[in-house]
């Protein structure tokens, strides 16, 4: 199975895209900050929950946020499969606001710093939405 198919650049720029889209450059600029921050908290939060600080189940949300995080790629790129990509990133939406009320109890640091990472993930599920149903 390819993940990354050779032609994604071009077939992404072919889609019908909302007038709100941003550049392409957008995104490597947000995810350049975002990784770092998602980096650093998921992994303080793997580390509580591997001392026994934080409940297994706080983990394991972070853990599912990361897993729709890496497959929205391969999906969207690889498969070029809107539809699909679409319904991972409103799992990686709502995993991601699911973990941050887990958290808050616990770290209201660490459920803060969320918050830009939230933010774009909303702005991308309305942007995946808006262009999968415009290539329907």
């Amino acid at each position: 199975m390819n993940f990354f198919a050779t032609n994604a650049p071009s077939w992404y720029a072919s889609l019908i895209k909302p007038s709100f889209a941003p550049p392409p450059a957008a995104f490597g600029i947000a995810w350049s900050i975002l990784y770092p921050i998602i980096f650093i908290t998921f992994g303080i939060v793997f580390w509580l929950a591997a001392k026994k600080k934080i409940p297994r189940l706080v983990a394991l949300l972070f853990a599912l946020n990361l897993l729709y995080n890496f497959a929205f790629s391969p999906i969207q790129f690889g498969l070029q499969n809107n539809l699909l990509a679409a319904a991972d990133i409103v799992l990686l939406l709502a995993t991601l606001i699911w973990a941050i009320f887990a958290i808050w109890k616990h770290s209201k640091v660490l459920a803060l710093a969320q918050i830009p990472y939230l933010l774009w993930v909303s702005f991308a599920t309305v942007l995946q939405i808006s262009v999968t149903v415009l290539n329907a």
